[in-house]
């Protein structure tokens, strides 16, 4: 799975023809637009959810599991300086 951060107006091209732009957000929200082709199916997780009756086939379907923040996978260890700083005070 891929995980980024992205800016307003950046997007995402998925093969030659799924462009997905992030349009921001707040709050706990993001608005996206999707520009595919009409014979790329494209349908919003809560709206299969609730159309499925059948537990087995709800049970089937892709979840999305939250993984915890792992800051310290993302933090660049500091390198240790070999530069020395001179101040001469002589005027």
């Amino acid at each position: 799975m891929l995980r980024m951060s992205m800016k307003k107006e950046e997007y995402l091209l998925i093969g030659d023809d799924v462009k997905i732009v992030f349009l921001g957000g707040a709050a706990g929200h993001i608005r996206i637009m999707v520009d595919a082709p009409k014979d790329v199916n494209i349908v919003r997780s809560r709206a299969m959810e609730k159309r499925i009756q059948d537990p087995e086939e709800l049970a089937k379907l892709p979840k999305y599991y939250e993984e915890p923040e792992h800051p310290e996978k993302y933090q660049f260890k500091k390198k240790k300086s070999n530069m020395v700083i001179v101040r001469n005070d002589n005027k």
